[in-house]
């Protein structure tokens, strides 16, 4: 019986909300391990749709759910999901939901200076959603965050705001943006001091006894590999590693206990914001894409851009992310074109590459080179086994597992649970 990690392999957006609520219906703890509340899974369970950020997917499932130290939290914007999930009818108290204690918080300074930064750039801006999440990470590698713990020490949080302000005001003022008070500040923090402390615990000792005791953890992660701050489209990435590897780092457990790595892919590409992106159509197909797969952002709202399966992009996720099997999601959403394209390679100043550079005007250069294949005209939507599929849809799996040099372990045919072909169980591997 093996642990299992979920990661993205593209730029986010890929359905891993449903593959992992099918997972952590099997899984007895479910523990976020990065990212911020810049992240957004949808779960459709039954009638009930929930949008989720910082909670763990498990929650909805009635398991434990573990928000790791390698997270940074928004604790208004968790208590602010919190109610609307138990308005929902969801169970989110203190004996279901452990914080890790050492996790960085995000404070209301650290969003006044992220889309303060990114109003500055202009036409150089990043895309970032102007929640603080990439200002609390630096916070957290400067030595100067306020962590969960911190909130039950008054006197660790006077000292620390005043070393934490001295950075933020400078930076703010010189941006022409507005300043941040100690008392504020203070204020905000013990305001939600009470409502989050009860959540606190010592995850890495809690998820060692889990793993002792023989249950079963689901890691699962937010954004994608293409986004990961060091193996992405740098500087168009999150603030956060979202690699498999940092599921150990991020929860505070040894490398050896993150077990399967499942890389969740669409069976097209999206992307959310600015930065390269080789396979986008901007013609009628990218359009039609986005229409039949409601490509709006979980937490933004923003439309995205749209392209046909970029296989050089998952094969590099899947080499750096340790991706040992594939979920393919939307598969369906293709089904009825004439022809389907995959992006197999690149032309770099006319000259034909097999992998994506990292420095930025090369990728900004790149051309994708197309293989096109027939398409299928009968539909492939709440398929539950091969043997529903029209044959030219598992040409294109097949195709795909031979260039990103990994197996389909799962196919998801619809938005609903159920709807889903597994050839492979990654807590049974």
């Amino acid at each position: 019986m093996s642990n299992v990690t979920v990661i993205g392999t593209q730029w986010g957006d890929e359905g891993k909300g449903k593959i992992v609520d099918w997972l952590a219906s099997r899984a007895d703890v479910v523990v976020r391990f990065q990212g911020g509340h810049n992240a957004g899974h949808t779960l459709v369970v039954g009638a009930h749709t929930y949008k989720l950020s910082l909670l763990p997917s498990g929650l909805v499932r009635g398991k434990m759910g573990v928000i790791g130290n390698g997270v940074v939290v928004d604790p208004e914007a968790l208590l602010k999901e919190i109610d609307r999930v138990t308005a929902q009818g969801l169970k989110v108290t203190p004996e279901t939901l452990k914080i890790a204690e050492n996790a960085p918080l995000i404070l209301p300074v650290h969003g006044a200076l992220d889309r303060a930064r990114e109003a500055a750039r202009g036409e150089r801006k990043i895309g970032t959603t102007g929640r603080g999440i990439g200002p609390a990470y630096e916070d957290k590698v400067a030595r100067r965050a306020i962590r969960l713990c911190d909130l039950a020490e008054p006197e660790t949080l006077d000292w620390k705001l005043d070393e934490l302000l001295l950075h933020h005001n400078t930076l703010l003022k010189g941006l022409g943006a507005d300043t941040f008070t100690k008392a504020e500040l203070l204020d905000f923090l013990n305001g939600v001091a009470p409502r989050v402390l009860p959540f606190m615990a010592p995850v890495w000792d809690l998820l060692d006894d889990s793993r002792r005791s023989g249950s079963r953890i689901l890691f699962e992660g937010a954004q994608a590999v293409m986004l990961d701050v060091d193996h992405g489209t740098y500087p168009f990435v999150t603030s956060s590693n979202t690699v498999a590897a940092n599921a150990g780092t991020g929860a505070g457990v040894g490398p050896t206990s993150i077990g399967f790595v499942l890389g969740i892919a669409k069976a097209y590409t999206t992307r959310v914001g600015e930065g390269p992106f080789p396979s986008e159509l901007h013609d009628q197909m990218g359009r039609t894409l986005g229409e039949r797969g409601h490509e709006f952002g979980t937490v933004t709202g923003r439309p995205r851009r749209c392209g046909w399966f970029d296989a050089v992009l998952v094969r590099r996720a899947v080499r750096v992310g340790g991706v040992n099997g594939l979920a393919l999601t939307k598969l369906d959403v293709l089904d009825g074109l004439d022809e389907i394209s995959i992006c197999v390679g690149y032309e770099l100043d006319g000259k034909k590459i097999t992998s994506f550079p990292s420095a930025p005007g090369a990728q900004q250069r790149i051309r994708p080179v197309f293989e096109t294949m027939e398409g299928w005209k009968d539909s492939t939507r709440g398929a539950r086994s091969w043997a529903e599929l029209p044959a030219q849809a598992i040409k294109y799996v097949r195709r795909i597992e031979e260039l990103v040099e990994a197996p389909v372990t799962l196919l998801s045919t619809s938005p609903e649970r159920d709807d889903t072909i597994l050839m492979r169980d990654p807590f049974e591997d």
